[in-house]
């Protein structure tokens, strides 16, 4: 059975059942607060629980590395959202030990993208010519800690985000959930 087949059968069962009802809440987050994190599997269940948090309390904002890499995508444009029209009234940016993104071969994934992928090495080409350099849209970087401070440094800077909303930076480790505080940032 197919990947599909088996989530739509689960679904099916799911709604049958009501099992929606202990989830049911609206589009504001009850704790106020918007979270970017990164996208590891290992922290789907993990975080909300080590934080406390239930359906309905945060918006996740998740993406590798919990890394903004454009001042202007998606992940910068949902944190935005999440303040001016979702009521968040705080930011926290959690980042965590072993991530994929540390020390990433970006040279290495664009062989992997061309050989695995099947993707025509002039794709790539064409790319940089027009100014995507794979070497800044696909890096990672040396250390979590060091991914956390940039996106904490580039929502606070940015020419739209209001700079009375604080903006908090956390290391969880994945296998305990244990967090480790970077920056608490109530500004007077």
């Amino acid at each position: 059975m197919s990947i599909v087949n088996q989530l739509m059968e689960f679904n099916k069962d799911f709604v049958e059942n009501k099992e929606y009802e202990k989830y049911i809440t609206d589009k504001y987050p009850e704790k106020k607060i918007a979270i970017l994190t990164c996208m590891d599997t290992r922290l789907m269940e993990l975080l909300p629980k080590a934080l406390n948090l239930r359906n309905g309390d945060a918006k996740f904002i998740k993406n590798a590395g919990a890394v903004l890499t454009q001042p202007f995508g998606s992940a910068m444009r949902s944190i935005l959202v999440a303040v001016y029209e979702l009521q968040a009234k705080e930011v926290v940016v959690i980042g965590h030990h072993g991530c994929g993104m540390t020390n990433l071969d970006t040279q290495g994934m664009v062989q992997k993208i061309v050989e695995e992928g099947g993707v025509d090495p002039l794709v790539i080409e064409t790319l940089e010519r027009s100014g995507i350099r794979m070497e800044k849209f696909l890096r990672g970087f040396t250390a979590p800690e060091h991914g956390v401070m940039h996106s904490v440094k580039m929502i606070r800077n940015h020419p739209l985000f209001p700079q009375h909303v604080p903006v908090h930076g956390f290391i969880m480790d994945p296998l305990t959930g244990a967090l480790d505080l970077l920056v608490e940032d109530y500004r007077e």
